[in-house]
């Protein structure tokens, strides 16, 4: 299911009750328009609508609107979607394996690669925990790792194992990116045939 959210309603200009046509327009404005406006008596009423996904209701469903939020740049988003006691098993240099080292894990990431994609190619679930094999896509437009933009992309594959906890939330990640294969693409490490 697609939802539309309203984020803003103008009115311009004063008049009377609009009664049946208001309510049609607005039931209208769950199409996916860039805008739309109605005459609504004497007034003006302009809807714009944003897109949104219904709530998550399974554990696979949370991953991949967490995935959705990382890919919109919606990095606040994607961390109510994590734990306050999370503790992250995949840990860079120099961050810490909670939630905050997490957080500056997607910052430095988000600065190096701003177009940063996940997209989930298959997610499954057992018990308490969610594996998925995601694609890692971006372009090198910033640092990364104290390495210089190289202005080049990125496709890698990333495995990702989470563990929820009963209030819908990841508690713990085990993961595996395809780095070295990101230092290639960027140009940070020579590519040539294996040894």
């Amino acid at each position: 299911m697609v939802m539309y959210e309203v984020m803003r309603v103008v009115v311009l200009g004063r008049g009377g009750a609009g009664k049946s046509t208001l309510v049609d327009g607005l039931a209208a404005a769950t199409r996916p328009s860039a805008r739309a406006s109605w005459l609504v008596g004497t007034s003006t009423l302009e809807v714009v609508p944003r897109l949104t996904s219904p709530p998550p209701t399974t554990q696979g469903g949370t991953l991949r609107r967490a995935y959705e939020l990382v890919s919109a740049g919606d990095l606040d988003g994607f961390f109510d979607y994590l734990a306050d006691d999370f503790v992250e098993h995949e840990t860079g240099p120099g961050l810490e394996s909670t939630k905050a080292g997490t957080k500056q894990l997607f910052a430095m990431m988000k600065a190096g690669f701003p177009d940063l994609r996940f997209d989930a190619e298959d997610i499954l679930e057992s018990g308490d925990k969610v594996v998925a094999r995601a694609r890692v896509t971006g372009t090198n437009k910033g640092e990364f790792m104290g390495i210089p933009a190289s202005g080049k992309s990125i496709d890698i594959q990333a495995i990702d194992i989470l563990r929820f906890g009963a209030d819908g939330l990841a508690h713990e990640h085990w993961g595996v990116m395809d780095i070295m294969s990101m230092m290639q693409q960027i140009g940070a490490v020579p590519q040539g045939p294996p040894a």
